[in-house]
């Protein structure tokens, strides 16, 4: 039977203290389109500049995943961990407004980095931990729906602030500004659990396993999730060989290999996107409003999502949503092929990040389904740690690709590049469907003979 994701919250705030995230989710938001435009404006940097940071970051995000995983298990107070959390951004981004040499960001991005998944942790099992079975559905919906309406403030904080004119390192002190809030807000209204639950438990609940999934604080990206700490020893290799052999003709591997050409093509675009706006001649301000418009979309988009995905399928909306996503890259692609007026670029750029917005809100509800479908009957802390590894390596690939790109090639290659990767991944996601359509007709019971006719 297949299982629904609620994605539209039936109130929109379940609890007042959800609130407290809007203020983060719109620092983090501001925070990761601020920072490339710091490297590329104040300090002089580059678009190799911007990949060499995001690698960093990348690198960090994944080993720092592990360990907060590992802190939250043995740690039960959420509200700590997230004040922690909200605590050190307004920090650290402080920091960066009085940052005037581009070496130093590096060290302090990786900060950010080694951060930013403590908080991803604390706010999925608080969810658990404070909402009873029938109201955690709910509960995640108006939290995504939180963090929309934050990461879309944010841009909007960074596009009247620099529409103005002012200098671009004050922002950071801003968006410190709203961490802090948050901080406070969770320091104050969130109480301590009653109960406290581990992480391996996030893999067991769709709606907190998507969430899970999807929302990750700062870049586009989603925070590595590993419900079991990674066993790197002797037999590692071998298990995994082994796990190989047996899942071969099963949908893991197919979904593994799509999600990492989506992931990698993703975060090569991403990564590259500001400065090819930057280098298009767009304002600093028209770039936040670009961000805004994604954003946007994926707050019309993401609502509808769970009800789209019942009605066509999962595994039709995943293959619509990556063509769509692949034809937006190679529109912004077939923009670098005339040269383009500073307005002209800002409105066709508008629509394409707008529609790319779109299809990722459709393709995280989907593709998380699909996950979800495949984890059943089979070992999910394991299958998901696999999983995130792969996603924590597709965006290091990415990042480096990125660099590569910015030396050796053009934003036009980049572009082509990635809408390839995701277009190479359509056969894989039908793969993926028919391969889950062998599995469940196998694992149908045989049906009954037919009674025998009693001779007249």
């Amino acid at each position: 039977m297949e299982r629904k994701l609620r994605t539209w919250p039936s109130r929109l705030v379940a609890r007042p203290w959800l609130v407290a995230f809007v203020p983060i989710n719109a620092a983090t938001s501001g925070f990761g389109v601020a920072l490339p435009l710091l490297i590329l404006t104040t300090l002089g940097g580059g678009w190799t500049e911007v990949a060499i940071a995001a690698s960093l970051y990348n690198v960090a995000v994944i080993g720092a995943s592990v360990v907060w995983g590992y802190v939250s298990d043995h740690y039960p107070s959420r509200r700590n961990l997230l004040v922690l959390n909200f605590a050190g951004f307004a920090i650290l981004y402080g920091i960066l407004a009085e940052v005037h040499s581009l070496p130093l960001v590096y060290p302090l991005y990786v900060l950010v980095g080694l951060l930013a998944p403590a908080g991803a942790s604390a706010s999925s099992l608080l969810i658990l931990e404070q909402f009873n079975e029938h109201e955690r559905a709910g509960a995640y919906a108006s939290l995504q729906e939180m963090s929309m309406i934050g990461a879309m403030a944010g841009l909007l904080v960074g596009y009247f602030w620099l529409l103005g004119h002012a200098p671009l390192p004050p922002l950071f002190l801003a968006l410190g500004v709203l961490s802090a809030i948050s901080a406070l807000a969770v320091r104050l209204a969130v109480r301590e659990s009653p109960r406290a639950l581990h992480v391996a438990q996030v893999a067991r609940h769709t709606d907190s396993l998507a969430y899970r999934i999807v929302h990750g604080p700062g870049l586009r990206g989603s925070i590595p999730f590993f419900p079991h700490r990674p066993l790197l020893d002797r037999q590692a290799l071998a298990r995994f060989r082994r796990w190989v052999r047996e899942e071969v003709h099963h949908e893991l591997p197919l979904i593994f290999a799509a999600t990492f050409l989506f992931n990698l093509s993703s975060n090569l675009f991403n990564i590259s996107y500001v400065p090819y706006l930057y280098a298009l001649g767009i304002g600093s301000a028209s770039i936040f409003l670009v961000n805004f418009a994604n954003n946007l979309a994926q707050g019309f988009a993401f609502p509808l999502s769970g009800n789209v995905s019942g009605r066509i399928g999962p595994d039709r909306l995943v293959q619509r949503s990556t063509y769509l996503r692949s034809l937006g890259y190679l529109a912004v692609a077939g923009f670098t092929f005339a040269p383009l007026a500073a307005s002209d670029g800002l409105t066709l750029n508008l629509l394409a990040f707008a529609l790319l917005g779109g299809a990722i809100a459709f393709y995280s509800t989907a593709s998380s389904m699909i996950l979800f479908r495949a984890v059943e009957h089979r070992d999910a802390g394991s299958i998901l740690g696999l999983n995130s590894a792969l996603g924590g390596l597709a965006a290091v690939a990415g990042a480096a690709l990125a660099g590569l790109l910015a030396t050796t090639g053009s934003y036009r290659l980049t572009f082509l590049v990635a809408g390839g990767g995701l277009l190479v991944s359509l056969p894989l996601w039908t793969a993926v469907h028919l391969a889950s359509v062998r599995q469940s007709a196998a694992r149908a019971p045989a049906p009954s003979p037919p009674a025998p006719v009693p001779a007249p």
